[in-house]
């Protein structure tokens, strides 16, 4: 009568030193990144465990290395594009490097909300976070938080205490303001976001000091939030202003109502207003007309701000705070004030 065989062994890091001729504390060194392995021999280490299959144990891994393979994220409970992106991107990014993400999310970044989550991460042993923080009071919080905790702020202002990644939200500001200068208008009116969000803020300041470098005096802005709603409102009044010809909204959910209510109100985009948003979401291209706007590179900033966050957890150089350039996509929603005829 023949034995049964039991399920086939998973490849054990014991395998993996046999198969490259090297020490079992070699593989762990490989594995875990250290700097100083020959050459020769990581790529002995690297092969041996293509051909086993090996697949680090992380609870294991963790004993060594006496970090968590777990990451921590603070971010809005918001369905906005930026922060849904950021938040997306950051997650695929780090299971790539093999970390599992808690996500701690706010319904409003207080002080109080923002530490306590904050907390309620550390006391799950996350091995570093990333605070998706867009307004001031989240980067109070933060202020508090022991030194030697590693964290990284995305999307935080210019008051970085902390390393942190941001796409250059003034520099979007201007390519779109410049845009429609550049195109002939007399001048360019705004929509913003909400007052204490550190984009709306930013991007307000680049339209603004871009008029002013061209000799203008900006026009009263036109307050709003986030939302395709807020947009129609603004449209409703802009749009019943005959001088108004090129506008800059804050995002594009807010250029998508503005284009709503300037064609209720029969002023034809771009023939008698020109519009640029904010965001680039992947229905701007399929608006009437497709919507010129200013893009974010949501995977740099999340494989930027992952790797601060990797460079604090490993000691290593490149801690520094980085900037990430938008790019303005030009589409069909701007036109010279000639053809406004």
């Amino acid at each position: 009568m023949g034995v049964e065989a039991g399920p086939a062994r998973e490849p054990s890091i014991i395998d993996v030193a046999r198969r490259a001729g090297v020490s079992h504390q070699t593989v762990s060194r490989v594995l875990n990144g250290h700097p100083h392995v020959r050459e020769g021999t990581r790529h002995k280490v690297l092969s041996a465990i293509g051909e086993l299959g090996y697949r680090p144990n992380r609870a294991a891994r963790a004993l060594v290395t006496g970090r968590s393979q777990v990451l921590g994220v603070v971010a809005p409970r918001t369905t906005l594009f930026g922060p849904v992106s950021l938040l997306a991107a950051f997650e695929e990014q780090a299971a790539e490097a093999g970390f599992t993400v808690i996500v701690a999310r706010l319904r409003t970044f207080d002080q109080a909300s923002t530490g306590n989550a904050v907390r309620r991460l550390l006391d799950q042993r996350v091995a570093g976070m990333a605070v998706i923080a867009p307004v001031a009071s989240a980067i109070d919080a933060l202020r508090e938080l022991p030194s030697g905790v590693p964290i990284v702020t995305v999307d935080s202002g210019p008051d970085r205490l902390r390393p942190a990644v941001n796409v250059d939200q003034a520099e979007g500001a201007r390519l779109a303001t410049q845009h429609l200068l550049d195109a002939g208008h007399a001048t360019v009116w705004h929509v913003s976001g909400p007052s204490d969000w550190f984009d709306a803020a930013e991007r307000m300041a680049g339209w603004s000091d871009t008029l002013r470098r061209a000799g203008l005096e900006p026009p009263p802005v036109v307050p709003a939030d986030w939302t395709s709603a807020a947009g129609y409102r603004a449209g409703q009044l802009l749009g019943r202003m005959p001088e108004v010809t090129a506008v800059f909204a804050a995002n594009d959910s807010l250029a998508l109502g503005l284009l709503r209510a300037l064609h209720e109100l029969g002023r034809s985009v771009p023939d008698q207003v020109s519009v640029v948003g904010f965001d680039d979401i992947p229905e701007a291209e399929f608006l009437v007309p497709p919507l010129t706007t200013v893009r974010q590179d949501f995977e740099s900033v999340a494989r930027q701000g992952l790797d601060l966050l990797l460079a604090q957890l490993e000691l290593r150089d490149g801690q520094e705070s980085r900037i990430i350039a938008p790019v303005l996509v030009e589409r069909a929603s701007v036109a010279p004030p000639a053809a406004q005829g």
